[in-house]
């Protein structure tokens, strides 16, 4: 039993890195911030980086929808992720489950 519970807290973990480190990656390639230092700006400045991830999101999906060679899925749900993790950080929520480390 102890086994399963461990296994099942690694897994968990493991997918979390996953989210984080795609966020990580497409945030800095498409938008070139840190999403430490995202995190930490103030409310508008927020905004203004949640509305330009949109952009970009509509962006991926367009090339996703047209069969573009350099629509790739990873970036599309990074982009995702970090938006959601944006609003989640902008609206002041403090659920473990949601919130990203920002080591």
């Amino acid at each position: 039993m102890d086994w399963n519970r461990q296994k099942i807290a690694f897994l968990k973990s493991q997918e979390q890195e996953t989210s984080d480190a795609r966020q990580r990656l497409a945030l800095q390639i498409l938008c070139g911030e840190d999403l430490g230092t995202v995190l930490l700006l103030d409310a508008a400045k927020k905004e203004h980086l949640c509305k330009r991830l949109k952009r970009l999101i509509e962006r991926e999906r367009l090339k996703g929808a047209a069969g573009h060679w350099s629509y790739d899925l990873n970036r599309h749900i990074g982009l995702k992720e970090a938006l959601e993790t944006l609003k989640i950080s902008l609206s002041g929520s403090s659920d473990p489950e949601k919130q990203i480390r920002t080591a």
